[in-house]
Parts: structure tokens; C-alpha cells; sequence
């Protein structure tokens, strides 16, 4: 392969349409926003979940975004944490407001303020890096320190089941594969990449809560060039510039200069070079967990050209940073 796969993040979920949701739900969102839902748009597929997720229209003309989950699927517990995040974020965050939220014995909704916008990074253009930049500055300032009590590290969710940290050591001693349609030279850089992630714990350390999920299909810029983020239910804590830095290895494989980038930004002008890279190692690691595995129900293949998409590009991030191909 010459190059990473070309991902279209419109296409990454298997979502139900509004006449799917049962009765007893679609009731309890009627109770709940005190009118009834006129007209459902389908259901978005972009994201990485199998909840529906959707424009409705109201019959007091309100324009509102819902999510809705059964307990079976991992957006169940997503939507109702995003619900207990979103309104207490700061105003810096941009989030999308939540309107309500409605249950069932076995399905949780979530109705939040309808934003009229695009996705930003489809390819990454210097204007709009321009305007998520600022917003994650922003953000930076009004979450660290964090005043969001109760929240875990970002290093504990890495480490959660089968941890990302120890990827490139099980793919050294042959218990993991590679997975396929990666760079020809990524197994000659495994051991120091394995050696970065002994950094990781310390390079991860901070008080700031951060996104942890700050992906283009998780940004809204909306029609007069404000960006707004969705999708908080992976709050975490760690350095204040986690999600930023998040977003700069796609941007420079779209062409942004993110060397100039990151000397110029508060967020990373004065953090040492080996803290960045061993964050973007470790994401590496986790997209190449499960690269080759079949897509989780209500999700499609593309959510694993998604992982291997990332893990080129991180990668090739690092490798101009430390010299991987020279």
C-alpha cells in the first residue's frame, strides 16, 4: 500500500431510523420536551456507534438533536454520561446544549440544541485549523484545572482492558501481528516505539480535563465560523494540551505545517518534545489494537479504516519528528 486508507467518516455507523425506536420511548421524548416530534431526519452515519442519532422536527417548530440507545450497545451508557457532562462544561467548550433526556426501562434519550454546521478536517484546511486551534486554547483555559470533580485519567482509560501500552512489546515478541496496509518500515521502529511508552505515564500526567475524542467528526463549525464540539462522555484527566495535539497528526498529513503550529501555540511551545511524541505513540498503539478485527455491532468497516488510518498517520507524525525514515 502507497499510502493510508481513504476513510469517509459519513459512513462509519449502522444507526435506526426514528419508526425503530419503540413506543414506550418515542412517548417519553413527547412528556419530556412537552410537544410532539413532527418529522425525523435519518439517522446521521457518521460517529462510532450503532445508537440513532438525529434532526427531528417539533410541532412547536423547534429544530433538536436526538440520541437514543438500548442498554445493549455501548452508546447506552455514553449518551446518559454526555448528559451528566455537557452541563457542566464551561461556556469555552461550545458544546451543543442538553434540552432533556427521557428513559425507558431499557432505552435512555438525549435531546440536545440543533447546530447547523459542518464537520471540519475532510481534508483539513488552514482556516479551519485556524478556527479549531482557538477553540481548543479555549477550552485549555477554562478546563485546566479541571473543575469537573469525579473524573478519571486519561492514562487509566488507555490502560482499561487490554492496554494500549503494551502493543508494540506484544507485536516484538510475536504475540500480537502487525496489522496489514501499514508503512514498510513500522517494524523496524517497533522497539523505540515500545520504548515510548514506558514515558507515557509521566507525559500524561496533568489536572486538565480534556475532551480525549477530539476527532474532525466530533467538531461542528458552524455558519458563521464558530466551532462547537460534541460528544463528551470521554472526559478525562491529563495535560491541557491532549486534545489539540490530538488532531495534528491528520492535519499535517492534509498539508498544515503543525512543526510551526506547535512552537506557535500556548498549548505547546514550552513542552518538551518527548511528551508530545509519547502521546501520539500511544495513540498509535491503541489504533493498532484491533485494526484487523470485524467492526463492533451498529458500526461498519470503515471504523476500522478509521484505526488504520490513524495509526499511519500517527505514525508518520512521529517519523518525521524523530527521523523514523531517514
Amino acid at each position: 500500500m502507497s499510502g493510508p486508507p481513504v476513510v469517509d467518516y459519513r459512513a462509519t455507523s449502522l444507526r435506526p431510523g426514528w419508526e425503530a425506536l419503540p413506543d414506550a420511548l418515542r412517548q417519553a421524548l413527547t412528556v419530556a420536551l412537552g410537544t410532539e416530534v413532527v418529522e425525523a431526519a435519518p439517522s446521521v452515519t457518521s460517529g462510532f456507534t450503532g445508537g440513532f442519532a438525529a434532526p427531528v422536527r417539533l410541532a412547536d417548530g423547534r429544530r433538536v438533536f436526538v440520541k437514543a440507545s438500548d442498554s445493549t450497545l455501548h452508546s447506552y451508557g455514553a449518551y446518559q454520561r454526555e448528559a451528566e457532562i455537557v452541563p457542566q462544561l464551561p461556556a469555552a467548550a461550545q458544546a451543543p446544549a442538553i434540552i432533556t433526556t427521557a428513559r425507558t426501562d431499557d432505552w435512555f434519550a438525549l435531546v440536545s440544541e440543533w447546530v447547523d454546521a459542518r464537520m471540519p478536517g475532510a481534508p483539513w484546511t488552514a482556516a479551519d485549523f485556524d478556527v479549531v486551534t482557538a477553540r481548543c486554547e479555549a477550552m485549555a483555559d477554562a478546563l485546566d484545572p479541571n473543575p469537573i470533580a469525579g473524573l478519571d485519567t486519561f492514562l487509566k482509560d488507555l490502560e482499561s482492558g487490554e492496554s494500549a501500552l503494551l502493543v508494540p512489546e506484544q507485536i516484538l515478541a510475536g504475540d500480537r501481528p502487525i496489522p496489514r496496509g501499514l508503512q514498510e518500515w513500522v517494524p523496524r521502529i517497533l522497539p523505540e516505539l515500545a520504548e515510548l511508552m514506558h514515558a507515557v505515564p509521566d507525559a500524561l500526567s496533568g489536572d486538565a480535563a480534556a475532551h480525549t475524542d477530539l476527532r474532525p467528526d466530533n467538531l461542528l463549525i458552524d455558519t458563521t465560523g464558530i466551532c462547537w464540539t460534541v460528544d463528551w462522555n470521554w472526559l478525562a484527566l491529563g495535560p491541557r494540551w491532549l486534545d489539540w495535539v490530538g488532531l495534528l497528526p491528520v492535519a499535517q498529513h492534509h498539508g498544515i505545517d503543525t512543526s510551526t503550529a506547535i512552537r506557535s501555540s500556548p498549548l505547546t511551545a514550552d513542552v518538551p518534545a518527548d511528551e508530545l511524541d509519547c502521546f501520539i505513540a500511544v495513540i498509535a498503539a491503541y489504533m493498532l489494537k484491533n485494526a484487523d478485527n470485524p467492526p463492533p455491532v451498529g458500526t461498519t468497516r470503515e471504523l476500522r479504516e478509521h484505526q488504520r488510518f490513524s495509526a499511519w498517520t500517527f505514525l508518520d507524525w512521529l517519523a518525521t519528528r524523530r527521523g523514523w525514515t531517514a
